[in-house]
């Protein structure tokens, strides 16, 4: 008769228990972690995204009743009269029987003054501020460095220093009141806009330039044929930034332009505000306008938005 052996199975040794142990431990905490890690960003989204909801909310409600519920998550009393006061389509009795103000704003003007100061700028801007960082990177000449210095400090200078030098400008120019002197200071170059496509041109393949060079291409022809094209989402990314700058800015263009044909969109909103012949804001109707006023950035964030983060990881900057 044959006899069968059978084999104990060996136990676990005390120091592969606790290195079991540990890794489970180890597992555990990761698992917290990443659960309170993703709580807390799902917390701060909601911090950031309830001022826009809320700016949606105010909006479509009516301005009379909106006081009576203030907390309401919910628009109160659910109407499109907000818009149609500041797109001037509400007479002014609609207006005050919502509990408007009455104000009026020629909002279709401001709109497109604003576009084309913006547009403006930002094509003009992004074209000289290529090229100069294109010198600034890929060009040898004496002082470079020292003058790009010059241009990095000019970054930690606040834009308050230049705006009375600027306006001195503008008037003397006779550019008060128009959409030129509105964009005149900004439209030929910043630092930033140089700094931030200098840092792209610094990671240009050197060959390919020195290619181009022994096949006869001139400076003007390698920037436009080679360079460009090679930063063109970088390019593109530095435009929608420059643009989101200068739709929202207000000082500048509350300084000069005070004209219909000039005034801008940040400066038309404010006019709105002020307007007040009852004594109470059109808190609906201001929400209202910077709801339509925010469109547009919405519009070109959610199309370029991974864009433009790429671009800034790619360029270097922080």
């Amino acid at each position: 008769m044959a006899i069968i052996a059978f084999k104990t199975p060996k136990r676990p040794s005390l120091s592969a228990k606790r290195a079991a142990n540990a890794e489970d431990a180890a597992l555990a905490k990761s698992k917290v972690s990443l659960f309170f890690g993703r709580l807390a960003l799902v917390v701060v989204i909601l911090i950031t995204l309830f001022p826009i909801y809320w700016m949606f909310r105010t909006a479509f409600s009516n301005n009379r009743a909106m006081f009576s519920e203030p907390l309401s998550l919910l628009p109160v009393d659910f109407t499109f009269g907000p818009l149609q006061r500041v797109l001037g389509l509400a007479t002014t009795e609609e207006a005050l029987a919502e509990g408007g103000s009455g104000a009026s704003i020629n909002f279709g003007q401001y709109m497109l003054n604003s576009v084309l100061a913006c547009t403006l700028i930002t094509v003009l801007q992004v074209t000289f501020s290529s090229m100069a960082a294109y010198a600034f990177a890929l060009l040898n000449w004496k002082g470079r460095d020292k003058v790009f210095a010059i241009f990095l400090i000019a970054l930690m200078v606040p834009g308050i220093f230049t705006l009375l030098p600027n306006f001195i400008l503008v008037k003397d120019l006779g550019l008060l009141n128009t959409i030129l002197g509105i964009a005149l200071p900004a439209m030929f170059m910043t630092p930033f806009a140089i700094f931030f496509l200098r840092q792209f041109f610094l990671g240009v393949n050197r060959s390919i330039i020195e290619a181009a060079v022994i096949d006869g291409a001139n400076h003007w022809r390698i920037f436009s044929r080679i360079v460009v094209p090679l930063a063109w989402p970088q390019i593109i990314t530095l435009g929608i930034l420059q643009f989101i700058q200068y739709w929202n800015d207000y000082l500048w263009p509350f300084l000069v332009g005070q004209s219909e044909t000039s005034k801008l969109l940040t400066v038309g909103l404010g006019i709105f505000k002020s307007q007040t012949p009852q004594g109470n804001p059109d808190w609906a109707g201001l929400m209202a306008g910077a709801l339509v006023a925010a469109v547009p950035i919405f519009i070109l964030m959610l199309v370029f938005g991974r864009k433009i983060v790429g671009s800034i990881q790619s360029s270097g900057v922080k």
